[in-house]
């Protein structure tokens, strides 16, 4: 019988090393009680109790995506949910998600090296790293992203000292987002820290990791968008565990942040960056303008500097109010759409949602325009976007679902109708070669011609 070679041993012995171990189960907790905040917001309510476990039949992922998109996605539900239900659940998140477009790179997110069946078995390292991606992608990103200095310093050759080991610091897993994506977000959400925070207190953050568990950041950046909430000179002379459980608390009880860490998961040796860098993230919604101060370094003040928005106190003022409306009617409507009643009072529910939505179109479409010259929004402007689009995308989903509950012949065709509509409305790629853009407004034509002459045979029916 062979003998284990020492190379072979040690990597065994790293794949199982306590640290390791640890950072896992940190990852779990964080991972758990972000995706739960979110499920909360779910019609009916929804609970994740063991994330290996309770993700498996691909349900409550699939709940989790439609609250971060506000799309419905189809699903095989019910009591007795077979494996090849589970597989096929997962697979439509998979799918979905790889339809979605980063922000920073513009192209489709690859997720590579993963079944569905990893899932369903529960692997943890692969359960991680797929909800990590969600957790890039519909957080940090679109947050981060929407920082135009910040964008531009993602986009040079800068580097950051963390970023070479943030993948050793966490449980490997098969599905990686790209690193350039993965870099870009995490510089932009850095740099932030460092311009609003870090630097009006001569604080170095310079990572996701060691830099935070004394505390005293999480208390900077509390400081900073509640100044009155936090002493700066008291918080010098406390203990890490003191700073960083009243960091926590003031975060979720004043500012409204889930509290996803706890202390003794920071305050260790080598903190799980995946895990900071998500709790981080939520505090950009709680600070869209951030304030700068002059520094030492030329490129640091201009960077700083810029971060701020030409944007007045009342139009930030009704961007939040927006916000607030559009999250109220998307729950009226989601409790609307879940209530029992006839075709004919549904429609007419639908319809008093939409005089709703219309009546507020203009006013969005107003506070919507960029306030940057290079056409980038500020996160007050990029959270009423998100919300706007989650709300026509639920209102569409609705229309479509009420005709093609029409009785008889004209459910077909309003079913039809909508995919003709659809049609109509892709977006149709201009390619360098104009023959192969003419074969595509062909095959478009094409599919149009073949809906209308089905909706004029069933008209005629």
């Amino acid at each position: 019988m062979a003998t284990p070679s020492s190379a072979a041993l040690a990597s065994r012995h790293a794949r199982h090393s306590p640290q390791r171990d640890e950072q896992e189960a940190v990852q779990k907790r964080t991972f758990t009680k972000w995706i739960n905040s979110h499920l909360a917001k779910h019609k009916p309510p929804l609970e994740v109790s063991d994330l290996f476990e309770d993700i498996k039949d691909g349900v409550k992922l699939l709940a989790l995506l439609e609250v971060l998109s506000g799309q419905r996605l189809p699903r095989e539900q019910g009591r007795q949910l077979k494996r090849i239900h589970w597989v096929s659940n997962i697979g439509t998140a998979l799918k979905f998600l790889e339809g979605r477009k980063s922000v920073y790179r513009g192209s489709p997110i690859k997720l590579v090296n993963i079944h569905a069946t990893d899932i369903a078995d529960g692997r943890p390292s692969i359960v991680l790293g797929l909800i990590w991606t969600i957790i890039l992608y519909f957080q940090i990103e679109e947050l981060t992203s929407n920082l135009p200095a910040l964008q531009a310093l993602s986009n040079s050759n800068s580097s950051v000292d963390s970023t070479a080991s943030c993948e050793t610091g966490s449980p490997p897993m098969k599905r990686r987002v790209n690193n350039k994506f993965q870099g870009n977000a995490k510089k932009a959400l850095l740099r932030w820290v460092q311009c609003t925070a870090a630097k009006d207190f001569g604080i170095e953050v310079k990572d996701f990791g060691p830099s935070w568990r004394s505390g005293v950041a999480f208390q900077a950046v509390v400081h900073a968008i509640r100044p009155n909430l936090v002493d700066m000179e008291v918080v010098r002379r406390r203990n890490n565990r003191e700073n960083l459980e009243e960091a926590f608390a003031l975060a979720e009880n004043e500012l409204g942040i889930p509290r996803l860490l706890d202390p003794e998961d920071v305050d260790v040796d080598k903190p799980d960056e995946k895990s900071i860098m998500t709790y981080v993230a939520q505090f950009l919604k709680h600070y869209p303008n951030p304030q700068h101060s002059e520094g030492d370094g030329q490129q640091d003040e201009v960077l700083c500097s810029s971060l701020p928005f030409s944007q007045s106190k009342e139009e930030r003022k009704m961007l939040r109010e927006l916000k607030v409306f559009l999250d109220q009617l998307e729950r009226d409507l989601l409790r609307a759409q879940a209530t029992e009643g006839s075709l004919t009072d549904k429609y007419q529910a639908f319809k008093n949602f939409h005089v709703q939505y219309e009546m507020k179109k203009k006013q969005t479409d107003q506070l919507l325009q960029p306030v940057h010259k290079e056409g980038k929004l500020s996160v007050d402007q990029a959270l009423v976007k998100q919300a706007w689009d989650r709300l026509s995308a639920r209102l569409l989903d609705w229309h479509i679902h009420l005709d093609k509950s029409l009785p008889g012949p004209l459910g077909v065709i309003g079913a039809w109708l909508h995919r003709a509509e659809m049609a109509l409305r892709e977006d149709i790629p201009l390619q360098h070669v104009h023959e192969e853009t003419a074969n595509v407004l062909h095959r478009k034509l094409e599919q149009h011609k073949v809906k209308c002459l089905h909706t004029h045979r069933c008209w005629q029916f």
